[in-house]
């Protein structure tokens, strides 16, 4: 073993006041018998419960031990007990108690009055200490026992650090760690869905390592913030605590506290929330330290309801409780601090030589009985006091097995008792404890994690108190039915950073926040992918309302009974009608002057191509398909180009003849009406090569178009059926019939000289120009819609419209005047004399040349195409 030599004057100062109590093996003790002594001083007022109920359960556990015969048999445990005074540097002082046998002192100096060496008593050897309380006295006596191999168990510190088997490997305990209680902490935290908390610890290796572990474990376990980590000081100032709770408030919404502190500053905790007029906001989650006391809680019920406190499992032990009851001034001399005891439970002095009793206190009589003269309840560490001294004792009677089988008594194996090697056995030990529970150890000199967890609950209850609600054995079991909060509620109360998102909404996080985030609305056409992201619909679809997902986007097309559909049709079928009554009454008359002046080969193929003009209008509007995509590309731009290409070869041979007339007397070539039929058919023909190139390209079929109808709200969003027509390609399939339009308005505006009695050529003329000014307007309609939501509507009903325009335009110049005349005039629609076919030539120089050849069949032919422009 170590040595450490110190002068011997020196232990004067280091003597303690202590409890003997002599055996074969001496067992150390460890005992906040007093409270920290105020200004300086080491020891102040007397501890009943913490201390003396801690201590004369030591003293008990010894007296059962060494009445077992079963245990230990013949050898008597021993101890020497000494007070902490709630002090870590005072215990150390004291600690050296323990250590002095093993301490090598230098005597050399010191001789007796006659010369011979002094005989010094040898002190009583520790083998072992039971303690101690608080983790900082602990871990300070810790430090020294290490340094003597002498092994300790505490029934009380729990502070993680000291299951450091490094730095503190003589250490063991037979009450878990708070990293345990940490773990519980976290597990009914999240059992409570909070996400959200600040943690408040009284300055010290209990209140800070406690709340580091609750950290630690929670950054582990993920899904847990701190919003606010404070401290509480050891010499808090005036106003400390109303400072602490306006700084928690400032993140009002972490509700739930949790709390490692001393039962001082949880009472001062909760008078601060009082003053501040916060009962019922603060949702406390207390550590063992809170445990199931009444006194931090004290005149402070209503602010402490629904606080949810955890213990280390444990038991009222009986026999305990009929020991410490029977004992009186008589029976525990041993205890030298019950006097003391018994003068502040029974509040009477006792009489002492030399001393004056205070008038104010009565006299002690040493009749009183506790439990009868005074309340008495068990202190919650007496168990573990008790099973500490077991596992000492256990471990012994292992060690004695194996080093001194059968022998009586302690052998010389065992004197002295090695440290290392009872430290091994104390390691082994594994036992049912005075509870009932295993007591065990693991490798770090651990006790196993048993926890009671509580709350405090005033409503719906007889008895306001602390309730059992569940407990934690390496995993957490909370029966939520039986918790209730501020005011009776049974709904748990929040405490969380941010609530939940709504459907359709990402969470966009607060940054170094994990658990804070902004919900964001997945806008347009954005659905929610997962709580993180939005997505973009596939774009023949569109976000449910809720924009959890996609769903199709509705499938429109235009329908009959639709405004836009209903003013093309009305006029398509007046203007159906109106060229049926033309075609039927050229039939009926067809050999009237009227109708044969007016070219009748010529007029029925116009005629033919105003009313596919009209005709169209139901193409465009009908349900597309492939067949009526077909007809669409075949006859939109056909009855057009049937129609100005008749009109072109009627104004090119008005102009032909008249100004060939002015350079000769014979007529122009191709003015016959096959001729004319001819010409017709190759200019229509160059409309049909193109529809029929672009089916052969192309084929015919219908798409559904997504963009078209796709606003900022998806809601009004629609896919339009239609053909596979484009912009362009509707243009280019009308583009031939605008050249033809346009050639034909160029003749006629040169055609525009001729004498009056040739008039067709001016119908023709003014036709062109109304049509021109009908695709003029046209042109922006279409195009300028090009952006618009009824974009399909507008230029469908535009087109069909302008085309319908044109054909009435082309039909009532031409041919409602004729139609009128043989209806209303029929006496006009008479063969006219030739002379005026003689003054019309004249006037255009023409006469005496045509004249020559009047009888001629040829001429006969000419004379009839010339006569039409004479009949008005």
């Amino acid at each position: 073993s170590r040595r450490f030599v110190f002068n011997s004057k020196s232990w004067l100062h280091f003597h303690p006041h202590s409890i003997k109590i002599p055996g074969d093996i001496t067992l150390g003790g460890l005992f906040p018998i007093h409270a920290r002594g105020p200004h300086g001083l080491p020891c102040g007022e007397i501890k009943k419960e913490k201390g003396i109920h801690r201590m004369e359960a030591m003293l008990y556990a010894l007296d059962q031990i060494n009445s077992d015969p079963e245990l230990l048999p013949n050898i008597t445990l021993g101890a020497r007990i000494l007070d902490t005074c709630s002090r870590d540097t005072y215990a150390l002082e004291q600690s050296l108690t323990f250590v002095q046998a093993l301490i090598q002192k230098d005597t050399s100096d010191i001789r007796c009055s006659n010369g011979e060496p002094p005989i010094i008593r040898k002190p009583e050897r520790v083998i072992g200490v039971i303690g101690a309380s608080a983790s900082s006295v602990s871990i300070m006596v810790a430090n020294v026992l290490r340094l003597f191999e002498i092994p300790q168990i505490s029934y009380a510190s729990t502070a993680p650090e000291l299951s450091d088997n490094n730095r503190y490997d003589f250490f063991s305990r037979v009450v878990p760690p708070d990293s345990y209680q940490a773990q519980a902490m976290v597990d009914i935290v999240k059992a409570m869905g909070w996400n959200y908390v600040s943690t408040l610890a009284s300055e010290g290796s209990y209140g800070e390592s406690g709340v580091d572990s609750f950290q630690q474990i929670s950054r582990e376990a993920g899904g847990l913030c701190i919003a606010q980590s404070l401290k509480i000081p050891r010499e808090p100032k005036p106003g400390e605590f109303d400072k602490i709770i306006k700084r928690l408030m400032e993140t009002s919404n972490a509700r739930g506290v949790i709390i490692f502190a001393n039962e001082d500053d949880i009472k001062r905790v909760l008078e601060a929330a009082k003053r501040a007029n916060l009962t019922g906001h603060f949702l406390f989650v207390g550590s063992d330290s809170w445990g199931a006391k009444s006194s931090p809680i004290l005149d402070q019920e209503d602010v402490a309801e629904g606080a949810v406190t955890i213990l280390p499992k444990r038991a009222s032990i009986e026999g305990f409780d009929q020991y410490f009851t029977s004992r009186s001034l008589e029976n525990n001399r041993r205890n030298i601090w019950f006097a003391e005891f018994w003068e502040d439970d029974f509040r009477c002095k006792l009489t002492r030589p030399g001393i004056k009793i205070d008038s104010e206190k009565k006299k002690c009589t040493g009749e009183e009985r506790i439990n009868r003269d005074t309340a008495y309840e068990q202190e919650g560490k007496v168990q573990f006091v008790i099973d500490a001294v077991y596992a000492m004792a256990h471990a012994l009677h292992s060690m004695h097995l194996d080093l001194c089988p059968g022998a009586m008594g302690v052998c010389d194996k065992m004197d002295p008792v090695e440290g290392r090697l009872l430290l091994n056995y104390i390691r082994s030990v594994n036992f049912n404890g005075s509870a009932g529970t295993g007591v065990l150890f693991n490798e770090n000199g651990d006790a196993p994690g048993r926890y009671d967890i509580f709350q405090y609950q005033m409503s719906n209850t007889t008895i306001p108190g602390y309730r059992v609600i569940g407990q934690w054995t390496n995993n957490l079991r909370l029966n939520m039915e039986e918790m209730q909060w501020s005011g009776g509620d049974r709904q748990i109360p929040d405490s969380v950073c941010s609530f939940p998102c709504n459907p359709g909404e990402r969470k966009k996080m607060v940054k170094g926040v994990p658990c804070c985030w902004h919900c964001e609305l997945c806008d347009g056409y954005q659905y929610q992918l997962d709580e993180m992201n939005c997505e973009t619909c596939p774009f023949n679809m569109r976000p449910t309302p809720n924009r959890t997902s996609c769903r199709s986007t509705p499938i429109i097309k235009l329908e009959w009974h639709s405004p836009w559909a209903i003013i093309p049709v009305f006029l398509a079928i007046l203007g159906i009608l109106a060229t049926s009554f033309v075609v039927i009454t050229f039939i009926r008359f067809n050999d009237t002057p009227i109708v044969r002046a007016s070219g009748r080969e010529l007029s029925y193929v116009l005629l033919t191509g105003i009313f596919l003009i009209y005709l169209i209008t139901f193409l465009m509007i009908a349900e597309p398909g492939a067949v009526v995509c077909a007809f669409r590309r075949l006859l939109l731009g056909l009855g057009m180009a049937i129609t100005y290409s008749a009109m072109l070869t009627k104004t090119n041979r008005i102009y032909r003849i008249f100004e060939q007339g002015k350079k000769s007397v014979s007529p122009p070539k191709f003015i016959s009406p096959t001729s004319q039929l001819a010409i017709t058919f190759i200019l229509m023909s160059v409309q049909l090569l193109g529809v029929f190139v672009w089916f052969a390209v192309i084929p015919p079929h219908t798409i559904i178009d997504y963009e078209e109808q796709r606003p900022p709200n998806p809601e009004m969003a629609r896919g339009v059926l239609k053909c596979d027509m484009s912009d362009l390609s509707l243009i280019c399939c009308l583009s031939y019939s605008i050249v033809l339009m346009v050639t034909c308005t160029v003749y006629a505006v040169k055609s525009r000289g001729v004498p009056e009695t040739f008039n067709e050529a001016k119908p023709i003329g003014f036709t062109m120009y109304t049509t021109c000014i009908v695709w003029l307007a046209f042109v922006p309609i279409f195009f300028g819609t090009a952006q618009s939501t009824e974009k399909m509507f507008i230029q469908t009903t535009t087109l069909t419209v302008s085309m319908s325009l044109s054909a009435s335009v082309s039909l009532g110049m031409l041919y409602i005047p004729k139609v009128y005349v043989i209806i209303f005039h029929p006496e006009q629609n008479v063969q006219k004399r030739k002379r005026s076919f003689k003054a019309v030539v004249q006037a255009a120089t023409m006469s005496t040349r045509l004249s020559q050849k009047s009888n001629d069949k040829q001429n006969g032919e000419t004379q009839n195409k010339i006569e039409p422009d004479r009949t008005q």
